[in-house]
């Protein structure tokens, strides 16, 4: 170990709670007053002591804390303590003991605690929603990272498991959710069943109908996990045979009245893929049941609580009426996500959340795609879905593109306290830790990648793991010695760029890390990574993909007849971008373009965001990459379409306030999209494929985007007879580009027309789609008035929303960063500690393209604590940065390009 790492260990040992001792078992019993908006209960904390010692430290936050007590095994009696402090940025309590507590002892801890239930969707809080013209309250957890200790007392580290019971104290007409089944519920009956240690927190239920409900114990878990809700919920429900230990396992997914018929989709997507987890993972799922519990208010997309996930209406429930097809992906990979950490941190969990990639990034690779890429008894729609080629523009190129900023992090990154910790649940952990797994298992084989992934969970069952143990796992399964292989992937920042050149007897490629505002200096090009290259090469008219072939050093020279059509990074697997000479990419585009071309799907979609990326680094022309778009017009596959999409509107955004620029590059795009539209229409139907409808819904929100007349007139059209009662005038796919253009080429009508649907949305999409089409107004005064719906009439949850409908309209971004700055403090104490936080900063500000602006976006941070949201707003200065590079370097050959188009 180097001396660096000693001293980051010391420094992060402040942050970890003292090791005297460890709880092993907690029982946790909390009333919940959904009148009084408040909680109040009672924890028992079985603790074995390891060393002696006279004081016991834990979490806490935002919490009342009333009586505590310890008795001892060893000493025979129970004590109060001397004395106890709070330190409240450590999130701390203490407590004193009169009497030593001997090492190999055992003691139970006891405390009382109260809290307020508040809407900051953190710990145990309320959320609300509308029935029958009132407003009603139910209170659900969000623990993950460290707000377990928000909710009750406890060890709120993820490396200290322990088993949990729950009891729930509530009105008799609600529903008490959590992690394990519920052994009894019972009405609360005074001097009946009411325990001694209970009286105080019964009192206030004498003359009203109240129950107590008991819950099974856990499995050993982390305190992160642990989740409970109260309220007013109903249920669908179904049932699954598991392969492994046949045992039946009840699903169910509950949520509010309102929306009920709307989880069907999501319980069936969790019905198909538990299942094929404990197949393919060959480790019995453990618990006997697994709840959802889909909330009107959530701060993060959904949450993997053993046996009871929780998340957002908009990952979790669709209309059965108007599904796009859009939305029924992200339930898909939402539920399927959730699902896979059941296995992958739940049962086996990171040992400090420098490690959150092995929860987030196999949850990412499984539940997105190996697992839904699987045929299912139960649901044969994933196979259609083609989510191996939808993870290369999902996440692998959004993983490259905040990767090649000089303020990325490595995947596994240090972050020892919880400003660090909240920060790195980003693109890197997810995305970039799912596309090195995805690398690797191309590289060893699926099958024996599998094989070393069950091998790990299987050590490591109910136990927390550290990245080597996975290494350890796969090495087992391959022969391979995985830790040299992948150390670099996981443990150095950023990643390579691989430089092809040619001579008569080959290929020369050379490896340098790459960043997205040029070729990098020495001091940050020292890293040498581990590429397997799938060099695609074709011999007799066969092509053939060597999965072997790997770049060890610098450069190396491989043997080939570059006179036939070859490819490095075949399949678009490997975690780097190509940089060919001009000649060369313009004969792969070419072969590419043809009907039988050795060049895949997923080779196409890589090159479309290898070529715009290079570009804007300035290793290559945006001419070039132009040149390749324009030569791909006959392009059938709407995943390629939606890379072109995806990058043309990016470049339009960077080039915002160079109207010349934005006219012509839209010019162009509806010359590659109307085309489209003209061939494809407006209707939808049941029986067209999925590729089908996608390709409909981009092409038309492009062409609109791009300004074209006749799809702006028909978009308009139909809105008219939506209004006027037609709902089929709108379909479902099409929901959000005829809001939006409605209200951008409307007024005040089709504005307040999206205020009533965002009050009373009949799915969530709409309810997303208002959002979308208010931010879109070009009157200035709508944009004031929906700054201030913003700041008085919007949940927390969809702040966000705002912000990003706002930020993608080129005449509302500087009135969105005026805002922003205006009412700065207002919205850090509003959302301080939420994940919403870093959005809004990235989101008022990482559209400028000039240095001017970067500046005055330094200035404004430069007196403000950014230590919550520090490394999103470093990687929106690099952004700025590099969009201002791009422009000064990029605008006369896009100028030039457009010209002679």
């Amino acid at each position: 170990m180097s001396t660096s790492a000693k001293v980051a260990v010391t420094e992060a040992d402040q942050y970890r709670l003292p090791t005297n001792v460890k709880a092993t078992h907690y029982d946790v019993t909390i009333k919940t007053d959904l009148e009084k908006l408040t909680f109040e209960g009672i924890v028992k904390v079985n603790l074995d002591i390891q060393t002696e010692t006279s004081s016991i430290v834990l979490n806490t936050s935002e919490l009342e804390l009333g009586k505590a007590s310890l008795y001892s095994d060893a000493l025979k009696a129970e004590q109060e303590p001397t004395g106890s402090s709070f330190d409240k940025s450590q999130e701390r309590t203490t407590y004193q003991l009169s009497a030593n507590l001997p090492a190999g002892s055992k003691a139970e801890l006891k405390i009382a605690f109260g809290g307020k239930l508040t809407g900051n969707m953190m710990g145990y809080y309320k959320s609300s929603w509308e029935h029958e013209g009132k407003t009603k309250y139910y209170a659900l957890t969000q623990f993950e990272p460290t707000a377990a200790r928000r909710a009750f007392p406890c060890w709120d580290e993820p490396l200290l498991k322990a088993t949990f019971k729950v009891t729930m104290i509530s009105r008799a007409d609600t529903v008490n959710l959590s992690n394990m089944p519920a052994l009894s519920e019972e009405p609360i009956q005074h001097g009946t069943n009411t325990p001694a240690d209970l009286a105080e927190i019964l009192a206030s239920t004498q003359n009203e109908k109240w129950k107590i409900t008991k819950f099974d114990t856990t499995p050993p878990m982390s305190s992160y996990i642990v989740a409970f809700a109260n309220g007013h919920f109903d249920f669908l429900e179904t049932s699954v045979k598991m392969p492994l230990s046949g045992k039946t396992i009840p699903l169910r997914i509950y949520t509010t009245s309102d929306v009920i018929h709307q989880a069907q989709y999501a319980l069936d997507v969790k019905a198909a893929v538990l299942p094929l987890y404990e197949k393919i993972f060959d480790v019995e799922y453990p618990l006997p049941k697994l709840d959802t519990l889909v909330a009107n208010d959530f701060d993060a997309g959904a949450m993997e609580n053993w046996g009871l996930i929780t998340g957002r209406t908009s990952v979790f429930l669709l209309d059965p009426k108007r599904t796009d097809q859009k939305a029924k992906k992200r339930v898909m990979s939402v539920q399927s996500h959730e699902v896979a950490h059941m296995w992958f941190g739940n049962i086996t969990t990171m040992e400090w959340w420098n490690y959150l990639y092995l929860n987030e990034g196999f949850a990412t690779l499984m539940g997105e795609v190996i697992v839904p890429g699987k045929s299912s008894s139960r649901l044969q729609v994933y196979p259609e879905w083609k989510v191996n080629s939808e993870f290369i523009t999902d996440h692998l190129n959004g993983a490259l593109r905040l990767d090649a900023k000089p303020s990325s992090h490595p995947i596994e990154v240090d972050c020892p306290d919880a400003n660090h910790i909240n920060q790195i649940f980003d693109a890197l952990s997810y995305s970039k830790a799912a596309s090195v797994l995805r690398m690797l298992s191309n590289y060893v084989g699926e099958e024996k990648f599998l094989k070393g992934v069950s091998l790990y969970l299987k050590k490591k069952l109910f136990a927390n793991s550290v990245t080597h143990d996975l290494w350890e796992g796969i090495s087992t399964a391959t022969g391979v010695n995985i830790t040299q292989l992948m150390e670099n992937w996981i443990t150095k920042i950023g990643f390579p760029v691989l430089t092809v050149t040619e001579d008569a007897k080959g290929i020369t490629v050379r490896q340098d890390r790459f960043f997205e505002m040029g070729a990098a200096e020495p001091k940050d090009n020292e890293t040498i990574w581990n590429v397997p290259l799938s060099l695609l090469s074709t011999k007799d008219g066969k092509s053939s993909v060597d999965t072997t072939a790997i770049l060890e050093e610098r450069e190396k020279h491989i043997a080939l007849d570059t006179s036939k059509p070859f490819k490095l990074n075949a399949g678009t697997v490997g975690v780097y971008r190509v940089l060919y000479t001009p000649e060369r990419l313009a004969l792969i585009a070419a072969e590419a373009a043809k009907e039988n071309s050795p060049f895949s799907l997923d080779d196409r979609i890589g090159l479309v965001h290898d070529v715009m990326a290079l570009s804007k680094a300035g290793l290559a022309k945006v001419s070039s990459a132009l040149t390749l778009v324009d030569l791909w017009k006959g392009e059938k596959e709407y995943l390629v379409w939606q890379g072109i999409g995806d990058n043309l509107s990016g470049l339009i955004s960077v080039w915002w306030e160079h109207p010349e620029v934005v006219d012509k590059l839209n010019a162009f795009r509806r010359t590659l999209f109307v085309p489209l539209v003209n061939k494809l229409g407006y209707e939808y139907s049941e029986s067209e494929s999925r590729d089908t409808s996608l390709l409909r819904t981009l092409a038309v929100g492009q062409a609109a985007d791009a300004q074209d007349e006749g799809v702006i007139k028909e978009l308009q059209s139909r809105y008219k007879g939506y209004m006027a009662g037609d709902e089929s005038k709108i379909p479902a796919d099409l929901q959000r580009v005829i809001f939006v253009t409605a209200v951008r080429h409307g007024g005040r009508e089709e504005y307040e027309a999206m205020i009533m649907v965002h009050d009373k949305p009949k799915s969530p999409s709409e309810k997303i789609s208002a959002i979308a089409a208010m931010g879109a107004t070009q009157d200035v005064k709508l944009m004031e008035h929906m700054l201030d719906f913003m700041t008085n009439k919007t949940k927390d949850q969809d702040m966000f929303y705002f912000f990003g409908g706002l930020g993608g309209n080129f005449k509302g971004r500087r009135l969105l960063t005026k805002y922003f700055k205006e009412q700065y403090d207002v919205l850090y104490k509003r959302f301080e500690g939420n994940f919403s936080l870093h959005y809004m900063v990235t989101y008022s500000t990482e559209y400028y393209s000039t240095m001017k602006d970067c500046e005055e976006t330094e200035a404004f941070f430069k007196d403000k604590d950014t230590s919550k949201y520090n490394q999103a707003l470093a990687q929106t200065l690099d952004t700025i940065r590099a969009r201002s590079a791009y422009v000064e370097r990029a605008t006369d050959d896009i100028v030039d390009w457009l010209k002679r188009v």
